[in-house]
């Protein structure tokens, strides 16, 4: 966002409406383990308007929660480093903030909904309990207030018989109970953004579809930006306005849904979108095998070259593997990073 000059020749910054809610520029995070340094994040850049919805898919370990965790600084400073050029939420920097500042954030500004209910939850107290301690610590408010709120939030993510699920434990709930408990401790104190780690796992599709219209209803009543963590192309076309493809660390397609889901360009989109399975009319042969890519996500070397996809890629080149993958944009905010689509660009011109 470029600057304004005033009337008096100063330069002043653009209104924080103007701004997006989030920008991430260059976030990295590498781990130290015993086998070297490993490159969860490698320079991830996205943002996140006021009200959107971005979905981030990939396969499992190619540093989607991982992107979600550094965000909010969640990870073990003991073997994990968080840096990057800035990662700005309402126009203020989260990295240059202390762990005081950040506890005031999380659960307040940005909540995070964690992938696995059943653990997330602490199994020793009840539902109840839980949400007031959130509702407590951030808004200052006596038990009977916020014990009145904690109703509220569970109306919200409409679990039936809310008042009496004040008093349960974890245990007694279903998974998709437990799921809309987990949303509503995220959302108890109004946040502007919510991380959904893949809050859909491991739920039956009846489940599944009554979470993801519960967030959508969350994000148009509310108007909370989401930031949705999924390996599932359907929920990203059902919810998702912007789409980030990661993979081995890096962000390797991006753009708005519909382009991206139209038109992928990266082989890996591709692959992805082909391993969907598909209903087809007729009988169904042995022959028929669902689509798979070969091999398995890599874990990614501080000292690693190339691209990271190219030993599992049908189109690579002898040069994919060595030299680092240019940006290629394709306008209107659909861009990927191949080694391929620079030269079929460059074809395009040739022959145009």
């Amino acid at each position: 966002m470029s600057s304004r000059t005033g009337e008096d020749g100063s330069v002043t910054q653009p209104p924080r409406a103007e701004q997006p809610l989030l920008q991430v520029e260059g976030l990295r995070t590498h781990f130290s383990t015993e086998h070297g340094v490993v490159k969860a994040v490698d320079g991830v850049d996205f943002t996140i308007e006021r009200g959107g919805i971005l979905g981030m898919v990939g396969e499992s370990g190619s540093g989607k929660s991982v992107t979600g965790l550094s965000i909010l600084r969640l990870l073990d400073p003991r073997n994990s480093t968080i840096a990057g050029d800035r990662v700005l939420f309402d126009g203020e920097d989260l990295l240059t903030k202390s762990d005081k500042e950040m506890r005031a954030i999380r659960g307040r500004r940005i909540s995070m909904v964690f992938q696995n209910a059943m653990t997330a939850l602490d199994p020793f107290f009840r539902v109840g309990d839980q949400l007031v301690e959130i509702i407590q610590l951030h808004q200052r408010l006596g038990r009977r207030e916020a014990r009145a709120k904690a109703l509220e939030a569970l109306e919200l993510v409409r679990i039936p018989e809310a008042g009496r699920r004040l008093s349960s434990y974890p245990h007694q709930l279903s998974g998709g109970q437990r799921q809309r408990v987990m949303i509503a401790l995220a959302l108890a104190c109004g946040p502007d953004l919510l991380i959904a780690d893949e809050p859909t796992t491991a739920l039956d599709a009846t489940v599944q579809k009554q979470i993801i219209d519960l967030l959508l209803d969350v994000n148009r009543e509310l108007g909370t930006a989401i930031l949705m963590v999924t390996h599932d192309f359907g929920v990203v076309a059902r919810m998702c306005r912007t789409v980030a493809v990661m993979y081995a660390g890096r962000i390797v397609e991006a753009g708005d849904v519909r382009t991206v889901l139209e038109r992928p360009e990266h082989p890996y989109t591709l692959g992805l979108m082909r391993a969907v399975p598909r209903v087809r009319s007729g009988v169904r042969r042995k022959s028929d095998r669902l689509y798979q890519i070969m091999g398995a996500p890599p874990v990614r070397a501080a000292d690693a070259e190339g691209c990271a996809f190219a030993p599992r890629c049908p189109e690579a080149a002898p040069h994919c593997s060595t030299e680092e993958p240019p940006r290629v944009e394709f306008g209107n905010g659909h861009a990927v990073l191949c080694h391929e689509r620079v030269a079929s660009e460059e074809a395009g011109r040739v022959s145009a």
